[in-house]
């Protein structure tokens, strides 16, 4: 007769489900949100609405009103964030990276730079980066690539790919692998030399973080996995932290909405579209 103290019965399997609450992991979301052992600087617990620390070699993903001011912080310094974002209204309006970097006509992230539809509108801005280490050139990991570099790419594996996850995340949202764009990602980054070649930059170190404002609803797919150009052999990526709480989305009087012709033009767009939705 099987042993119901154990997982060999239903009994025995609800009775150890039902143990494992309350105990807590290095990496987890925290329920509710206001539960987090790491509230970001300055801001009230009960008004954070996502809280969660993402393992390296894991993904997460969520949907955030407009005005969300989601913060990502790499605790040791070896946290990379490939992000996607999607307009949540009409999912069809996403990420685009070229206009991200063409429009602003600046290829490097950093405080102020929007993340950019292919719409002419922003999805979100980045308010704050004391990194100063992204990129917006190589997009994330491929199963090829990984399995060519760490023997494995299955994302239940020791290493997954960022693409491979994303796939996990988008699908949550009824979205398929024809409908992920390039990401771009934070705390790991790359410069262009003189003859075009790309040379990886690394981390600034640990604790440092990266603020993003919603301008619209999103859809935010997050993987926490090693820059594709990382020439470490060793799949190394540490935890990710990501909280976010209710903000406002740039306006007018704000510095960002007219400090150049090009924010002016893709901040009303963004103004615009939401007032004729009706999106508060």
């Amino acid at each position: 007769m099987a042993d119901e103290q154990g997982t060999g019965t239903v009994r025995g399997a609800r009775a150890d489900a039902r143990a494992q609450g309350g105990k807590a992991a290095d990496a987890m979301p925290y329920l509710p949100a206001s539960s987090t052992p790491f509230p970001p600087p300055g801001v009230a617990p009960v008004t954070l609405t996502w809280a969660e620390t993402v393992a390296g070699g894991n993904y997460t993903h969520m949907v955030i009103a407009r005005g969300t001011r989601v913060r990502l912080d790499d605790v040791t310094g070896e946290a990379c964030a490939h992000i996607v974002v999607y307009n949540a209204v009409g999912s069809w309006e996403r990420l685009n990276v070229a206009d991200t970097v063409k429009i602003p006509w600046q290829a490097y992230l950093g405080t102020g730079h929007p993340l950019l539809s292919g719409d002419g509108r922003v999805l979100a801005t980045i308010v704050a980066d004391d990194s100063h280490h992204h990129d917006a050139l190589c997009g994330t990991s491929t199963a090829q690539a990984n399995r060519a570099r760490y023997g494995d790419s299955a994302p239940q594996g020791p290493s997954p790919s960022g693409r491979e996850l994303f796939i996990l995340a988008a699908a949550k949202h009824g979205l398929t692998p024809r409908d992920l764009p390039p990401s771009v990602s934070f705390f790991k980054g790359v410069r262009v030399e003189p003859d075009g070649g790309l040379a990886f930059t690394g981390s600034a170190g640990p604790g440092t973080s990266v603020e993003l404002l919603a301008e619209l609803p999103l859809i935010i797919l997050i993987a926490n996995v090693p820059h594709p150009v990382d020439p470490r052999p060793r799949y190394t990526c540490g935890p990710l932290r990501v909280h976010a709480w209710k903000s406002q989305p740039t306006a007018p009087g704000d510095p960002r909405w007219d400090a150049t012709p090009e924010a002016l033009r893709y901040y009303l767009n963004t103004a615009g579209y939401a007032a004729a939705r009706g999106i508060a």
